[in-house]
């Protein structure tokens, strides 16, 4: 069983724009818009202080929307999408992969934590609180008037997977010490509102398991699982050893490349990843109106 807990806060994907580009960039461009101005002034020439400020405006959407992109996974999302489907069969060894087919347990299956959905091959719940001013002093990782993420249990294990296109069975290794890069929905079961923040008698007892304050408050659970038989798409390095087929997390990260199309900068991922967007047909809402 590989527990991915540690990095569910902060994806295994390197941030397309580095710290360093804004710290150039805006003042150059505080400096453009000075000397502008000082044209506007002497010259009476607005078209200078006009194209400085589009470009401004241009650089800034840029970098907006990649930032945007980076936290939802909008490069990885379209690269995954834009791969061509692999054959398993005329693939050679070492190369990357793209697979879509069905899951089955190897020997250790997984239960989801708060629903018990048992002979899963990766579970993940997410338990968020959301802080309003005065109720608990943001930490480095929390912030007031959002949801915060304040306690995360994610495990994968090793699974059997068979493609869809070339009907070959392959061994995919998500289990102990392996990199897995996630792209799994998480469906929300518990959320708390204003006008009733009472606690269900199962999410206080789940909260107590795990040593977390039952008092009442803002919170909200997401769980998000890959039960045996269901369909998801893997993307990974293929080993081909003594007959066996198996599906390892790349050595070295890779990058997406430029998406000019969507206007994405390269991304770097580093590890297996493991697409699934089905809804989770025994979840139930237990949210609190």
């Amino acid at each position: 069983m590989n527990d991915l807990s540690v990095t569910a806060a902060g994806r295994r994907c390197q941030l397309p724009v580095p710290a360093a580009v804004p710290c150039v960039i805006v003042p150059l461009l505080l400096a453009a818009l000075a000397v502008s101005l000082l044209i506007l002034v002497v010259v009476h020439n607005a078209l200078l202080l006009a194209a400085v400020l589009l470009l401004s405006a241009l650089v800034a959407s840029f970098l907006l929307w990649n930032a945007a992109s980076f936290r939802n996974d909008r490069a990885v999302l379209v690269f995954l999408d834009r791969l061509p489907a692999s054959d398993l069969v005329t693939a050679r060894d070492g190369q990357l992969v793209k697979i879509t087919g069905f899951a089955s347990c190897e020997d250790l299956s997984l239960e989801s934590s708060y629903e018990k959905v048992g002979r899963c091959v990766y579970t993940s719940t997410l338990l968020y609180e959301y802080s309003r001013f005065g109720s608990k002093p943001p930490n480095a990782n929390r912030r007031y008037f959002q949801w915060n993420l304040v306690y995360v249990e994610r495990f994968a294990a090793d699974f059997y997977m068979t493609d869809i296109k070339s009907g070959a069975r392959a061994l995919v290794k998500a289990g102990y010490s392996s990199k897995v890069f996630p792209l799994v929905d998480e469906n929300i079961l518990v959320n708390t509102t204003s006008k009733n923040r009472e606690l269900s008698s199962t999410l206080k007892k789940w909260l107590e398991r795990r040593h977390l304050p039952a008092e009442t408050r803002l919170l909200r659970l997401k769980e998000g699982y890959i039960k045996e038989g269901s369909a998801l798409t893997v993307m990974g390095m293929l080993s081909k050893k003594n007959g066996a087929l198996m599906i390892i997390p790349p050595p070295e990260p890779f990058s997406t490349g430029c998406l000019l199309q969507k206007f994405l900068l390269p991304a770097d991922i580093d590890g297996l990843v493991m697409k699934f967007s089905g809804k989770n047909c025994s979840t139930t809402n237990l949210s609190l109106s």
